[in-house]
């Protein structure tokens, strides 16, 4: 492969350092770190004169980074959301059981393959608070703040769409500073960019599949540039805004720019960032909750 690889125009500097990493890291999750150094038409396999090995080999390790970065901040957010939804819900209701209640859904058939889940995770966890739970008490299921630790994200999101009182939704993504239309687009694409950071995938310069919201008035700073949604960039703001209020003295920025200062190489228009300054954006240039 290395031979084909410089046959094609790439330079490597290091063929035996470069046949390592094609084995250990494969061709096929390096290849889109090497399409951007292709000539057009991109089917033909050129690269681009100049082009190195190490310049593909920087964009991975930068993908990299950014991912284990935003993979950080949105445990913050996840952490909130559950705990925000389990106990607001349960405070307004009265029942602390209100997430296996059907009564309080709005779509029965969603309700039940959301049961389904339920109890597949019930079934399979080895967490030793739900174990502890199942000695203990005799109920069926767990109040909403042990349950809501063992579902997956997206699984929680779900849940809070199909919530029947439009109040509650409307609680919920108050705390967050949002409407419900906005908070449900938003957390979507957080739960969507988790995901791709769980499984390595590249978020570096890939559009969204989903195009999140683009909220027509908002409470607090956000970004008064006109850029793409479907960028990593707006991704990025979206958490950025939820760690704001959730984690007001938070340093996202800083780790940010340590990113892009560790890689000069790299074009953050590529990942969607604006051609102005993007940290004099108001929600880089100063933390401030959304619902201060």
């Amino acid at each position: 492969m290395v031979e084909l690889l410089k046959d094609r125009g790439l330079t490597i500097d290091d063929p035996q350092r470069t046949e390592h990493y094609l084995r250990n890291i494969g061709y096929y999750r390096l290849s889109a770190y090497m399409y951007p150094f292709l000539q057009s038409p991109k089917e033909a396999h050129r690269f681009k004169q100049g082009s190195k090995f190490q310049y593909a080999l920087n964009l991975y390790r930068f993908d990299k980074k950014l991912r284990l970065l935003l993979f950080n901040e949105i445990e913050k957010i996840e952490i909130a959301l559950r705990s925000t939804l389990a106990n607001l819900v349960a405070d307004e209701t009265g029942d602390i059981f209100w997430m296996t209640n059907e009564a309080l859904f709005a779509n029965l058939d969603k309700f039940k393959r959301t049961m389904d889940l339920v109890n597949k995770e019930l079934k399979n966890s080895k967490e030793e608070f739900i174990q502890h739970f199942k000695d203990k008490y005799s109920n069926p299921y767990p109040p909403a703040w042990i349950l809501v630790e063992i579902l997956p994200l997206g699984v929680i999101t779900r849940i809070f769409e199909n919530l029947a009182d439009n109040t509650l939704r409307k609680k919920v993504a108050s705390r967050f500073g949002l409407s419900v239309p906005v908070f449900t687009s938003w957390i979507t694409v957080v739960t969507l960019t988790r995901n791709s950071c769980c499984h390595h995938s590249r978020v570096w310069n890939k559009e969204n599949a989903i195009c999140p919201m683009i909220p027509r008035k908002i409470k607090g700073k956000w970004i008064n540039s006109e850029v793409t949604p479907k960028r990593i960039f707006y991704n990025i703001c979206i958490i950025k805004w939820f760690v704001n209020i959730v984690a007001p003295n938070n340093d996202m920025l800083e780790h940010l720019q340590k990113l892009f200062a560790q890689f000069p190489m790299v074009d953050i228009h590529a990942l969607g960032f604006p051609k102005t300054d993007w940290q004099e954006e108001p929600l880089w240039a100063s933390i401030q909750s959304a619902r201060a």
